[in-house]
């Protein structure tokens, strides 16, 4: 309880990693900041070092109210779409939050239905919420730690990929891999390159026009 009896307003900031890649899951997370214990530094987690991004992931953890992280991996996306996939392990995040926000920012333009479990919380999508606002940027930087943490474990199953190095994003090295090994079983069969690939619409290694390289972190959504 705040100054003067007013409760204190729980704001979760709600964001995601690995909307875009060939491989491994959608990761989401949720972070309530603690006014209390301000962390500086917080921003768009594509705009930090992997080492920045591993300091303000334990601060994060350490400061904060409430974190939680949920995971839809691929065979979900194959199954419902990249989408609604994200809109589920946002929701998941949520629900696994220790503490109950009063209200809810979620990066972007989409929200999943959150009626039947947060119908008393406020919801907002802000676009560039995770540059904009610190408790998104949290969940960003939560989000994307975890997710390539969890791709260098998966590289040590299905070794050969480079899941280590690229996150299962569409980089030169990974599409050649992939020609050269087929794919795993944590890659997307309803994304392409593999979506054309395996339907025989195009042959293995001739690219459609729709596949954009990945060249660096800065590509990834």
């Amino acid at each position: 309880m705040g100054t003067g009896g007013i409760l204190q307003a729980l704001i979760a900031g709600v964001d995601e990693a690995g909307r875009g890649p060939l491989a491994g899951p959608v990761v989401a997370a949720a972070v309530i900041l603690d006014p209390r214990r301000q962390i500086r530094g917080l921003r768009d987690s594509k705009q930090l070092t992997p080492a920045r991004r591993t300091v303000l992931a334990a601060r994060i953890r350490e400061r904060a109210l409430g974190v939680a992280v949920a995971v839809a991996d691929h065979s979900e996306v194959d199954l419902i779409n990249i989408l609604q996939t994200t809109m589920l392990a946002m929701k998941r995040a949520l629900i696994d939050l220790p503490t109950r926000p009063t209200q809810i920012l979620i990066d972007g333009n989409r929200a999943p239905r959150l009626n039947d479990c947060f119908a008393d919380c406020e919801v907002k999508t802000i676009v560039r919420g995770d540059a904009l606002i610190p408790s998104i940027s949290a969940a960003s930087i939560i989000a994307k730690t975890y997710r390539d943490a969890l791709m260098g474990q998966l590289d040590d199953e299905y070794p050969g990929y480079g899941l280590g190095q690229h996150f299962g994003y569409a980089t030169r090295a990974h599409l050649a891999a992939l020609v050269r090994l087929g794919p795993s079983a944590i890659h997307r069969a309803s994304f392409n390159p593999l979506r054309s690939w395996l339907s025989g619409v195009l042959p293995f290694g001739v690219l459609p026009s729709d596949v954009e390289l990945c060249e660096s972190e800065l590509d990834e959504d």
